[in-house]
Formats: structure tokens, sequence, C-alpha cells
């Protein structure tokens, strides 16, 4: 094989007058595959070094020279290629496409790690060519069709994400209206967890997943058990998660995470990216999961448990076939019962997905459908406090439940979602989405609410059914063009989702009485006040949204300046009805919004950003409350625009990933004084700075760490009272270290963790209830075995390792308790 190599490159490649000219001024890079190109060479390049050439020379270096005893079990191709190389330090990037489907078998001799790459390719198209720097590149042989393309076209990968090494962090996301971009491209803060990190992690909710982010605290719903997320300072519901870039088809309280290959999260206003959210939320960033693909050939299965004794059991199987590997199957699903580590609280989960895809070179099509139902009894609920109480109640023991027996919820969605992209030319794009959910829901609810400091509380009980349906679309034209020395991408796209709702309720009264820290189980309470139609209720709300964009981004400099300037244009409709199903208000609005970024990238690791984007919210509708006595009661206000200003600097280049930023964002706040009119009078102006580190710096060390500081300031208040304060729910500080190391004592053993430490934050806008800072221990466990000639590998996570109570969150304007010690084993294995 290295014969083969040396002959080839003689002949084909080290001949080409390629190699005699400088990269930037060459006149390959003004042909019409210079776009093509360059994103797959940022998209699918994973440099696998410490970073300095000494240990990356050419095929005389000390790679091919010492040899060693060496045995590799059989396996994926791709990943023992990337493990080899990792283990060995050797700079190697290629294509994932090219060993997609790919096995190698086992080997066992005496070999130099060059030497090894070329036994593993032997039986294969592939070959491993050194480059002028010292690295090297997996290419086709048969895909070199002239002397000098070192990659042909019709195999260029439309992917431009490439996983840092360990595999845990994604170098950008989904990026709206943008599609899928590489983060060192665009004007904005965008990382995204992968599948990887959410397995080895035994990540189960998404919330769980951006515990590893600084930049968001999470908390509950409003007397539900939804996931309520706190990014840069303001809240995203968990109906405002988009999925494959489009908004409303995921469950809407809490998603589980066994079907998504990638969560996204985009830090900043993004109206102009992903339109307007299904609730109005997101004025501090977004939240995209990305469903799971057939990228090659894989049967796992995965059993764990709790310490508490749930039980849950997974799989995970995909499939290529077709006579080019053209279509894939990725199927998943999971049953988990039992205990959760708070008292008498029991969860029980049932999820299945399917993915099928269709790859060509010119389009590529995609369908996902999934159920999900969950089932929670006896779930603890978030805490309210009486305004007269002048300080915050002591947080109870971790494991302690103030839910009655009865407080239940179960939540079953089903969704699916198809989406497309056709290649018009070589330069042209077309793509379009389409997507559905049902969701229904019932719930027995009762939250707290404090009355004094030793925890005496009194409760209600509230019992609601709720269902939805939603239909969401979005079709966008990219294209590129190139005028003089400037290049242009283009992007018109437009997007937007009907949503209904359909409630009733009953409830309680007189309250109840209980403590928090010593909470009475009561009997189910009876109703007392009751309106619509519990076994069928009727519309509540209907919501209709559309949206049309254009931006361009220009390229100056070979792309070292990239300028985009672009503006949307929004209309939002929202019908809301009475129980019995009249039609209560309505509100027909629009509103347009722009976007500014600039990008200058002095090197090839190092981009340097600043952007002007805007959130856009529906506005509120004045109550007609006779106690208010609004002069325009009944009036709609007009949607309003948060904006966001932030200047940042990112450094990646495969290895490590890191990034600081500077923020303001402004958010018009709602009020009014009897007798006169409603409107947006105040601001929350919350300013930050961030700071993040991730990657693999040492081999077998891999780290994610992360930083907020937040200044959250109320302005022109009513009557001046709040001025000053702090903007209720917000952490003024949050810090993550995270990382793990694989110990080489002991092959195949990982150890890890993360320390989570959060500010303080205040409960009310007066300020005069404050929570505790509070710090938080995760650690973990993995261990790669061989039982019966079968690879084993064994996870062990325990979150908040010390037990702590504590307050987590006062998003809201109520708390939500973390959660106590939690215990997780897991055992998976791939056939």
């Amino acid at each position: 094989m290295a014969a083969q190599r040396e002959h080839f490159l003689k002949t084909h490649f080290l001949k080409s007058p390629f190699l005699k000219t400088p990269f930037l001024k060459t006149p390959f890079l003004k042909t019409k595959l210079h776009s093509a190109i360059s994103a797959a060479i940022i998209g699918t390049s994973l440099i696998m070094s410490a970073g300095v050439s000494s240990f990356t020379m050419a095929e005389n270096a000390p790679q091919e020279e010492t040899r060693q005893q060496i045995m590799i079990p059989a396996g994926e191709l791709g990943k023992t290629l990337t493990d080899i190389a990792v283990r060995h330090h050797i700079a190697l990037s290629f294509d994932p496409a090219l060993t997609q489907g790919l096995k190698n078998e086992a080997v066992s001799g005496n070999f130099s790690p060059l030497e090894l790459i070329d036994v593993l390719l032997q039986n294969t198209n592939l070959i491993m060519t050194p480059n002028q720097d010292g690295t090297y590149s997996l290419m086709d042989q048969s895909d070199y069709t002239m002397s000098g393309l070192a990659v042909s076209a019709s195999q260029i990968n439309d992917s431009v994400l490439s996983e840092y090494k360990g595999g845990q962090i994604e170098s950008g996301g989904r990026l709206g209206v943008f599609g899928e971009q590489d983060s060192s491209n665009v004007p904005f803060s965008l990382v995204s967890y992968t599948n990887k990190a959410i397995e080895d992690q035994q990540l189960e909710s998404i919330a769980e997943v951006l515990d590893n982010d600084a930049s968001v605290q999470s908390g509950h719903g409003y007397g539900n058990y939804s996931e309520k997320f706190m990014i840069r300072g303001f809240e995203l519901d968990s109906d405002a998660i988009s999925y494959g870039g489009l908004y409303g088809i995921l469950p809407r309280q809490v998603v589980s995470t066994n079907a998504v290959e990638s969560v996204q999260l985009l830090k900043g206003s993004s109206a102009f990216l992903n339109g307007v959210t299904p609730g109005g939320s997101g004025i501090g960033g977004a939240i995209n999961l990305e469903p799971k693909r057939a990228d090659d050939d894989l049967t796992a299965l995965t059993l764990d448990t709790t310490a508490e004794g749930q039980f849950g059991i997974s799989t995970d199987v995909a499939r290529r076939f077709g006579s080019n590997n053209q279509w894939g199957v990725r199927v998943n699903a999971l049953h988990r019962d039992g205990d959760s580590a708070i008292d008498n609280e029991t969860r029980e989960e049932t999820s299945i997905s399917v993915g099928v895809d269709y790859q060509s070179k010119k389009l590529n099509v995609s369908t996902d459908v999934g159920y999900q139902k969950q089932t929670i009894d006896s779930g603890r609920s978030i805490v309210h406090v009486n305004s007269s109480l002048t300080e915050v109640p002591t947080v109870p023991d971790a494991e302690t439940n103030y839910a009655p027996s009865w407080a239940n919820s179960e939540l079953e969605t089903l969704y699916g979602m198809v989406s497309a992209n056709y290649k018009l030319n070589q330069d042209w794009t077309l793509n379009g989405a389409l997507g559905a959910n049902k969701n229904k829901e019932f719930g027995d609810y009762s939250s707290p609410t404090v009355n004094s400091l030793n925890g005496d509380a009194t409760g209600r009980r509230l019992s609601v059914p709720y269902e939805s349906n939603t239909f969401s679309s979005s079709v966008s034209l990219l294209g590129d063009l190139t005028t003089g020395r400037v290049t242009h991408q283009l992007n018109l796209a437009y997007s937007g989702f009907v949503n209904k709702t359909y409630t009733a309720y009953t409830m309680s009264n007189p309250t109840y009485d209980t403590n928090i820290y010593n909470p009475v189980d009561i009997a189910y309470p009876d109703t007392v006040f009751a309106d619509g139609n519990m076994g069928n209720p009727n519309i509540r709300s209907k919501t209709d949204t559309k949206g049309l964009s254009f931006a361009d981004t220009l390229g100056f400099m070979d792309d070292r300046i990239l300028l985009t300037a672009g503006v949307r244009y929004q209309e939002i409709n929202v019908n809301n009805y009475n129980y019995d199903g009249s039609v209560d208000t309505t509100y027909d609005d629009s509103a347009t919004s722009p976007i500014y970024g600039i990008v200058y990238k002095p090197t090839d690791t190092v981009s340097l950003y600043a952007n002007h984007i805007e959130a856009l919210q529906k506005g509120e509708n004045v109550s007609t409350s006779s106690s208010n006595n609004y002069s325009n009661a009944g009036a709609s206000l007009k949607p309003y625009t948060s904006e966001q200003n932030e200047v940042g600097i990112k450094f990646e280049d495969g290895t490590l990933g890191a990034g600081a930023a500077l923020f303001e964002i402004t958010k018009p706040e709602a009020y009014g004084e009897a007798g006169k009119a409603y409107g947006y009078y105040g601001e929350q102006r919350n300013r930050g700075l961030e700071l993040s580190l991730y990657g693999e710096p040492l081999t077998g060390l891999r780290i994610n760490t992360s930083a907020t500081w937040l200044d959250p300031k109320l302005k022109d208040t009513q009557n001046g009272t709040n001025d000053g304060n702090d903007a209720v729910g917000v952490a003024k500080y949050r810090i993550v270290l995270g990382g793990e190391y694989d110990i080489r004592s002991l092959q195949g053993l990982t150890l890890g963790g993360k320390v989570i430490r959060s500010g303080p934050q205040y409960l009310n806008a007066n300020n005069t209830l404050e929570l505790d800072p509070w710090t938080r221990f995760d650690v973990n466990a993995r261990y790669v075995s061989k039982i019966a000639q079968q690879d084993i590998t064994w996870r062990l996570n325990i979150t908040n390792l010390m037990n702590e109570g504590y307050w987590a969150s006062a998003a809201g304007g109520y708390l939500t308790q973390g959660n106590p010690r939690e215990i997780k084993l897991s055992v998976s294995t791939e056939f």
C-alpha cells in the first residue's frame, strides 16, 4: 500500500502546479467551485493533532520508523482512523462521506502508525496523502480526474459542520433561514452539543444538556412540569424549541433526547433568523434540535437504571441501502419507568422515532416521525411566595416532595416533519420543510404558596386538559454570486406556522393547608369552579404567523471579511376564544426587523464579529378589567422589538474552540395607570460578558468550560419605583467547569464531571427577596470492556453529588427547586 501511495503521488499529485502556487492566490479559487470547495474544507476537515508540526512529519517521520505491537479490533473505519490519528498525533483530515458504511477488519502485528493506516486502507479505494504543511489527507483515488484537483466536486459533502476533538461539541449549528453554518463564519454565538455528549453524560432532557452552558439557566413552567430556560437572562419556553428549524413540532413541555443528534444553542435575539416563536419568548436566544440520521449501519442496545430503581431500555438502529447507499433508515425506541430521586415521585416515558432519508447528487429528502408519552405521578411543583414575606424561605431537603399524591400529568405527542433540498445548479439550492404536531395533555396541578418562614403554605387543585395542533413550514432559496472581487451569499426565505389550542378547567376552593418542610398529603379536593368541556375542550386560541426575509452576506478579501445585512417582514394574527368557543379578542398586526453583522478573519483560526439583531414579540391585549380601567381597554398593542448589540471573538482550530462576547439586549416593558393608557413605557436592559473554552487540548483530556456575567437592570418603571433594580429571576453570574480524562494506566476508563456555580438572583422586582448563590457537583465515569468479544460500554453518572438542597431558579417570579442527588448506571453495546 505504501508503494502504491508513492507511485500515485508521483504521477498524480506531487507534480501538480497547484502545489507550486500560494493557495490564496491560485486561480482555482476563482472558479465556480470556490464556494463548494471552501465549504467542504471548513466543514469536513477534522484536525487531529496536538497542534505542533513536529508530531506530523512526512512519511519518513518517527511515526513511520517506530514500530510497536498493535492490536486493532474490527469496527467502523472512520472511527478507527480517527482514534489512531489522535493517539499518535497524526494531523489527518478527511471527508466523513469517504468512510461512510466502511468497516475495518481486526488487525494485529508490529506496525508504525502510518503502516497501520495503510493496512486498514487495503481493499478500499482510499489513500492517505501527505500535504506540504506536514499534515495528511484521506482521499478517493477515483476522484483524481485531472492533475491538481484534490477533491471531486461530485464528492463534496453537504454538511458544513465538524466536531471538535473529543466529539462532544460541533463547530456551529442551524442558523434559522441561513441553514447549517460553521460558527467561525457567522456574526453570532452558536454552539452545538452532540449525541456523544448526551450519551456519555446520560442526559435525558434538553435542560440537562444545556446545564453544560453557563449562558443558560433552567426552571419549570408556571404550574406544570414544562422546562423553562433563561438565555442571557430572558425566558425561552419549551414550546419555542425548534426541530430541524421548524417551530411547534416537538412535545410542548419536556422533550426526550434519545432521538436527538445535536442540541444547538444560539445565544442572542433571533427574530430575523427564526421568526416569531409560538409563545413570544426567546428574546435572549434560541434552541434547535436536529434528528438523528443513518450515517453508518448501527445496531445499539442500552440498559439503564438508577439508585431509586428506575429502569430503562433503548435501541438505536440505522441502515443504509440502495445501489449507492442513497437510502437511510434510523429508528430509536425508548421505555423508562420507576421512581425518581424525589420522594414519592414516579415517572414513565415511552418514545419512538423513525427517520428515513434519500440522498443524491442534487436532491436530498428526509422524513421524521415521532411519538412520545410521559406520565408524571406526584410530581414536585414550583413554589410561590407570599408577597408579605421579607425573606426567601429556606430551601427544603433535596428529596422533599411538597406535592400531594394526586398531583400528576400525562403528556402525549405525535409529530412529523418532511424536509428537502434540491441543487438547481452549482450555485443555487432550494430548501423546503413541512411539519405537524398533535399534542394532548391532562394534569392535576397544585403549587403551594408559602405564607411564613416556618414553611406553612396553602394550595389549590387545578385540573386542565390541554390539546394543540400545529402546522409549520419553511421555504428558502440560497445562492452564491460574485460581482468583481466581492462574493455574495443570498438568502430569500419564507416561514410560518399555525397553532390551535383547546383547554378547559376545574378548580377547588378554598385552599388547603400544608408545609413545604413537612408536607401534608390531603385527599383530592372537590371542584368548586369550572369552565369549558373537560372531555372535549373547545378552542381557546389560534395563532397564525408568516414571515418573509431577505439577506445578503458579502465577502471581501477572499472572504476574510463577511458583511451580512438583511430584513424580515413578519405578520402575526391571533384569535382568543372564550371557554364556550366564542371569539373573545383578536390580534392582527405586522412588523419589520433588520439584521446587521460583520465577521473579520485575520487568520484561519480567529474570527472577530459584531452584530445588531432584534427579537420580535406579539403585542399584549390590554386588560378590560374594571379595576384597571385603562383608557385603551380591549386594544392590542403593536408588536414590540427587543434589540441586541454584540461584539465578540472566536478561536477555532478543530482541536480547541474558544470565545468571548460582550452584549446588550433591551426589552420593552408594559404597564399603565388606572384611567390612563396601557403601553410600553419601561425597559429591561441586560448587559453581559460570556467566555467559553472547549475541545481536546491534550490527547485524552476533553474540556467544556464557560462563564457568564449579567447586569440585568430595570429602567423607566412605573412611577420610577423599581428604576435601577435587577430584573426578576436572572442570576448575576454562572460558571460551568466541565471535563473528562482518559486514564492511561487502565485502557478504556474515562473519568469526568462538572461544577456549576450560579450567582444570586431576585424573586421580586423591588429586590427585597434574594436567592442565595449555589454550587452543584456532578461526576461521571465510563469504561469500555469486552465480554465474549463484544464491546461493552459502562457508564456511571452522579448529579448533585453532595445532595445539596438549593433554589435553582426564580424565573417567572416563583421558585424552582434543584433536583436531589441522582445515581445513573447504564450498559450499552453495538452489534
